[in-house]
């Protein structure tokens, strides 16, 4: 699933760096939950990014991935791509490259930037704009204790392919019902947000008219 010339096939099919036009295509933690979207939920979403740092490596490309610290209070010990909350002025690709080098130590020298994929709103009303792109090897990793519990990479055909993924439905402590992709690799479970994030990037660089 990995194409020859990567960075070109990649930059033609996500958006160039720029600050998210409000009104445009948006993914969502409620995409798979009948009725979608819950009226009552029509708050502001807080800007966030992520970087979906993708390592190329002999053996093929991998994306970059976190097991957040047992010891946060929301999200507990859950596989994350490195990222949080956008900062007031900041533009995302500055956001995900702060964040990934104040969660696991990556320098933003060994990332050279791509694009950006479709935005994704999550139940916890952040708006999180992906950032791709390429990690150049030779780079080193450190866990900030705080934050991270484990650094893995994993296979980008793998996160790529849908057979991958499952639909799954949880009860959130509100008794509200929802659905949501989740796969396993190497015993890592990675679902909910991270997931739906992977699975709207598969789309939009494999089927890019159905996005």
């Amino acid at each position: 699933m990995t194409p020859p010339d990567l960075l070109g096939w990649l930059t033609d099919r996500l958006d160039p760096l720029h600050e998210p036009a409000p009104g445009g295509p948006v993914r969502s933690d409620f995409d798979l939950t009948p009725g979608g979207w819950p009226a009552e939920a029509g708050l502001t979403p807080r800007p966030a990014a992520v970087l979906v740092g993708l390592v190329q490596r002999p053996a093929g490309v991998s994306v970059l991935l976190t097991r957040r610290s047992d010891t946060l209070r929301s999200h507990t010990g859950q596989v994350a791509l490195p990222g949080g909350r956008q900062d007031e002025g900041e533009r995302p690709w500055e956001t995900a490259l702060r964040e990934a080098q104040e969660e696991v130590g990556l320098d933003p020298g060994f990332v050279s930037l791509i694009g950006l994929s479709t935005p994704y709103q999550t139940g916890s009303n952040y708006l999180i704009t992906p950032v791709v792109g390429l990690i150049r090897e030779g780079f080193s990793l450190t866990p900030n204790p705080h934050e991270v519990a484990d650094i893995f990479e994993t296979p980008f055909g793998y996160l790529m392919d849908p057979a991958n993924y499952e639909e799954r439905e949880g009860r959130l402590p509100n008794g509200e019902t929802r659905r949501y992709y989740a796969t396993t690799h190497a015993e890592q479970y990675i679902w909910g947000a991270t997931a739906g994030i992977l699975r709207a990037l598969r789309d939009r660089l494999y089927d890019p008219d159905d996005v």
